[in-house]
């Protein structure tokens, strides 16, 4: 019976006290759904008969069906019900495909790309960094929005699209970026695409070839390690300092043909890229003829200090890729980014993107131009704002007394996370396997380094953290963090 799956997925999660009623019932079905416990094209009961059996209020069940709904786990019929979708990738194929027997057979591009940074699992608790908080997105709302342009869809709007999006969002997005971000440009410059790793994957196709270099900041986003492995490229790690990727002479030495940066919060320390570095890195572009890849990951969000220029709104050579996305001001599921690129690359960017990448979702993508038009999108982000400087403000409070010469903040100017720093001589992974036994996701900051051996630290996020979460638990992941310091100075 579903009730019975529903419940002991509930109770595997283990922690009904840290995550809303909503929240844990869309876990179980999300789970249970990928686990392939609930077979694609299965019907799932009423949310009045779910009601009932889960002994669960009406409006959670249906908030956390239509969360599942929009993110394209489920599809609603009409007059029919509710059912699985045919198009979620099983999880538990996948763990039965992944035996020793089948590493055996991968490619050593193909094992790197499994078996680094597999960070899924830790996607679901409170301090979890780069994951925002998509509960209060408005989904009666984008749901009517999608049935409106579902229904008067034209039979071009159901084809790929070679145009590099819908127009009327392309437009929304240039307008955003001119006046928030200081990119000139216009709208034909922007193309969209699935996400920033689409994004990024096409730029490494399209600007290097096979073995060409990239340089990296180090420590480094793992999307971005990733889809350069994928991709062929040689990777080659700059290390980070305060003011974010800090090239040196001895770099030279391998010269890049893309320079991947996160210069409004460095992803994972929270540097952020100071003017002269700016400049210093269009420079280096322009020396070796490389083009740089922004990825303006969280620039919405900024608490303190003036805002920075975008490097594409410094950049005089039209040398800068600007990639961006909507997943951390709506929701992740949506699969909806942009980049934009010179006007010299931007017909080839479009041609290449619909040979390699057939893009669709044309009543999506109206739907969202829609919902910035009406004006929606600047209310989502101002209350986001407002409500992830209140979680940033409380996660700094309660941080507070395990901070001194050991421990350090950076990165709380901006974003969703910040980075505490610890001595190197502190094991940060069994610290954070210690404190995901108490319920709470942190990530260490050492398993994003790529050359770096001696840095550590914690990532730990505020965005998925509801205020009531942080003022909880915030005090019980001080008073180990400074345990863990006590212990270590003791040792040592």
């Amino acid at each position: 019976m579903l009730s019975e799956l529903l419940l002991t997925e509930i109770a595997r999660l283990n922690q009904p006290a840290r995550l809303p009623l909503h929240r844990q019932l869309y876990e179980a079905l999300r789970r249970a759904i990928l686990d392939g416990k609930i077979a694609a094209g299965e019907r799932l009961p009423s949310s009045r008969d779910l009601t009932q059996d889960l002994q669960l209020s009406r409006n959670t069940v249906v908030a956390a069906i239509n969360q599942l709904t929009v993110e394209g786990y489920l599809v609603s019929h009409i007059g029919s019900g509710t059912f699985v979708s045919d198009n979620v990738p099983r999880l538990a194929a996948q763990r039965q495909r992944g035996t020793p027997e089948r590493h055996a057979t991968l490619s050593a591009r193909g094992l790197r790309l499994s078996s680094s940074f597999c960070a899924s699992d830790l996607e679901i608790q409170p301090f979890t960094a780069g994951i925002a908080d998509f509960s209060a997105f408005p989904v009666t709302l984008w749901q009517r929005l999608q049935n409106k342009h579902w229904r008067m869809t034209y039979p071009d709007m159901l084809d790929y699209s070679s145009s590099g999006g819908y127009a009327p969002l392309r437009r929304a997005v240039a307008d955003y970026l001119r006046i928030f971000r200081s990119v000139p440009l216009d709208i034909e410059q922007v193309i969209i695409t699935s996400g920033t790793q689409e994004s990024l994957a096409l730029c490494a196709q399209l600007l290097a070839s096979h073995a060409d270099t990239v340089w990296l900041e180090d420590p480094a986003y793992w999307g971005a390690v990733k889809a350069f492995i994928a991709t062929g490229l040689t990777l080659h790690s700059v290390p980070v300092d305060d003011q974010g990727i800090a090239p040196q002479a001895s770099d030279d030495a391998a010269p890049p043909r893309l320079i991947y940066v996160t210069p409004s919060h460095q992803y994972p320390t929270g540097a952020v890229m100071s003017l002269p570095r700016r400049h210093q890195i269009l420079s280096l572009a322009r020396q070796h003829q490389a083009w740089i890849l922004e990825d303006d990951y969280d620039s919405e969000f900024r608490f303190s200090g003036p805002p920075i220029s975008s490097l594409a709104g410094l950049d005089t050579d039209q040398r800068v890729i600007y990639l961006g996305s909507f997943s951390k001001v709506l929701y992740p599921g949506l699969k909806l980014g942009y980049m934009v690129v010179p006007k010299g690359l931007a017909a080839a960017f479009k041609r290449a993107h619909y040979d390699l990448n057939r893009p669709g979702q044309m009543p999506v993508q109206a739907a969202l131009a829609e919902f910035i038009d009406m004006g929606h999108f600047a209310s989502a982000l101002r209350r986001a704002r407002q409500s992830y400087a209140q979680r940033r403000a409380s996660l700094l409070a309660a941080l507070q007394p395990c901070l001194g010469p050991q421990a350090q903040i950076t990165g709380a100017e901006q974003g969703l996370h910040l980075c505490l720093r610890l001595p190197d001589t502190l094991d940060d992974r069994a610290l954070a396997q210690h404190i995901g036994k108490l319920g709470l996701t942190v990530r260490p900051l050492s398993a994003y380094c790529l050359q770096q051996t001696r840095l550590r630290g914690l990532i730990i996020g505020y965005g998925y953290a509801p205020l009531d979460e942080i003022e909880r638990f915030g005090p019980l992941l001080a008073r180990t963090i400074a345990n863990a310091l006590s212990r270590s100075s003791t040792s040592t």
